[in-house]
């Protein structure tokens, strides 16, 4: 019996066993320790802050911080929901940048519209 295979396929491996996607486990872990430590660079307290946010033991947070390990998914998912920086972070390793730019147009289309609140309407007679 022959089934026919239907949807995505999985990166491509090479003759070593290795995928396409080149990102390891530790330059992974460093970007995110990285997305972490510029989002909350001026926290004293950032680790417990996070260890809040995802139920994650302090330790594991400062390892997280420190690049040492990578979160798991579960509590990349919660980063990604309070960090700006961490989600940009996947975005960018996932080469879907584009996603980045939509939300700097909305923002920018935000800002511009309480600009113009501010200021008001031009006059006619300039």
């Amino acid at each position: 019996m022959s089934a026919s295979v239907k949807g995505k396929s999985f990166p491509k491996r090479g003759g070593d066993g290795s995928s396409d996607f080149s990102l390891d486990d530790h330059t992974f872990a460093m970007k995110i320790a990285s997305a972490l430590t510029s989002e909350l660079k001026d926290r004293n307290s950032r680790a417990k802050l996070v260890a809040g946010w995802t139920g994650a033991n302090e330790r594991t947070v400062k390892n997280w911080f420190s690049g040492r390990y990578a979160p798991c998914g579960r509590h990349l998912v919660v980063l990604a929901q309070h960090s700006d920086h961490v989600l940009n972070a996947i975005l960018l390793m996932a080469d879907r940048q584009d996603r980045l730019l939509g939300e700097k147009v909305a923002d920018l289309r935000r800002k511009v519209l309480e600009l113009a609140a501010i200021i008001g309407e031009p006059e006619l007679d300039e």
